[in-house]
């Protein structure tokens, strides 16, 4: 027999804390507190390390993929931790409802729980598809509209704050920026029922004008494209803090945003009902999400090309397009198509250098990442691209080898540059030249 597990009930909202797992530091804070504005008690995770993945080891087998492991071993070590009451304690997960393992990680998380002597702890889903319901936690059109708007707007932020941080002459500038947006947007959001999409674009120039207004150095660094599945192109947990890492190293990281993802999946339905078969009507609704979403990418984009300062994102058709050339639609297990295609679309903006983060045990990514950097490089042989692996095993200093081996590349290729310049430059003044 299955057990009963417990279930959040509309009497726990009032008395139990949700814990989030953290994976998009900007948009998961947003989203965080826009519960709070809800009238749920919620907390994202910052608890990580190595006890994180002895945990997860602990509870999830060792086969099943890197990120269900690092997800469950925060939820359980967070709740090992005394620092929360577990009678009063619920945690949230979302479920995409397709294909990849992560619509499965709710079912063993709850066996994780139970195995750890926490089985009394409810497990919310998230989601947009009825996989799982829990009566105390409703997602109604308001929580909708913000929760939509947060992921709007926290790409918006992401996207522009990635082309500032490197540059700061004030380390931390950037984040300061962040920060206020945020406050001043859930301050705006607080309370309201109707949330007027009129007024994110309104904030668009004014948030490009003040991250304009950070004091820069100037100075020019090459840009390094993170790809790859989702949880370990984004947490910092799950790569090991690829992105700091690579501030360091000088590099200007770039990173497409999480309305991509969400496009991705609305459009993979009308795609099935075309090859496989499918309802009309959740090919209807899905249609209608991605024009909804499509809009609102584009505005930002619009917005960012009035500015002037900084590069925008393209809209999410010429994506879909540029995939054509490399990979058919019908390969959505995992992050399909469009892992392959986030590759394309950075060399074709000028970003040569691509980290493809892959996760222990996601075959189909693997399949449609490293296994299609020939294609890629067959059309552009000017690619530079990594694919670096994340397991429970994997040591940082290699991963970190790796990409350094791929930014020594970078810079051999810029001395190439430089130096028939210099020879031209040289030979002009009758002074000799020294290869």
């Amino acid at each position: 027999m299955c057990p009963e597990y417990p279930v959040f009930t509309e009497e726990m909202k009032k008395t139990h804390t949700i814990l989030l797992p953290m994976m998009l530091p900007i948009h998961f804070s947003l989203m965080c507190k826009i519960l709070h504005q809800e009238g749920y008690k919620a907390e994202l995770l910052q608890n990580d390390g190595p006890e994180v993945i002895e945990e997860g080891l602990r509870y999830v087998h060792n086969d099943t993929c890197y990120p269900a492991l690092l997800v469950i071993g925060q939820f359980i070590s967070a709740l090992k931790s005394g620092r929360y009451d577990t009678n009063k304690t619920a945690l949230m997960i979302t479920q995409t409802g397709g294909g990849c393992r992560a619509s499965n990680y709710i079912f063993l998380l709850r066996k994780a729980l139970l195995q750890s002597g926490f089985g009394h702890v409810p497990v919310i889903s998230l989601n947009a598809s009825g996989l799982d319901s829990s009566p105390g936690f409703k997602l109604s059109l308001t929580l909708g509209l913000k929760l939509c708007y947060a992921a709007i707007a926290g790409d918006f932020m992401m996207h522009i704050g990635n082309q500032c941080r490197p540059y700061e002459v004030t380390a931390g500038d950037t984040d300061r920026v962040i920060e206020k947006w945020t406050d001043y947007l859930l301050s705006v959001w607080d309370g309201k029922k109707v949330i007027s999409y009129r007024h994110l674009k309104s904030c668009y120039p004014k948030m490009l004008a003040d991250f304009d207004a950070i004091p820069k150095t100037g100075e020019k660094k090459p840009r390094v494209g993170i790809v790859g599945e989702i949880y370990v192109k984004y947490s910092p947990m799950g790569n090991n803090k690829l992105e700091e890492f690579l501030l360091s190293e000088g590099c200007e990281v770039v990173l497409f945003g999480l309305a991509d993802f969400c496009q991705y999946c609305l459009s993979n339905v009308s795609i099935q009902r075309k090859l496989y078969g499918g309802k009309l009507k959740a090919s209807f609704v899905s249609g209608f999400a991605y024009r909804v979403i499509l809009s609102m990418q584009k505005h930002m984009a619009q917005a960012i090309n009035r500015h002037g300062v900084f590069w925008a994102p393209n809209d999410f058709n010429k994506t879909k397009k540029l995939a054509e050339k490399f990979i058919g639609p019908g390969v959505q297990m995992g992050e399909g198509w469009l892992l392959t295609v986030e590759m394309a679309e950075l060399i074709e903006k000028g970003v040569n250098n691509v980290v493809c983060t892959q996760p222990f045990g996601c075959l189909p990514n693997h399949i449609v990442g490293k296994g299609m950097m020939n294609t890629i490089k067959a059309h552009y042989p000017h690619a530079n691209l990594v694919a670096i692996d994340y397991d429970p095993g994997a040591s940082t200093v290699n991963q970190q080898n790796r990409i350094k081996l791929m930014l020594a590349n970078i810079r051999e290729e810029d001395a190439r540059q430089v130096a028939p310049d210099e020879k031209v430059a040289r030979s002009q003044t009758g002074q000799p030249v020294t290869l």
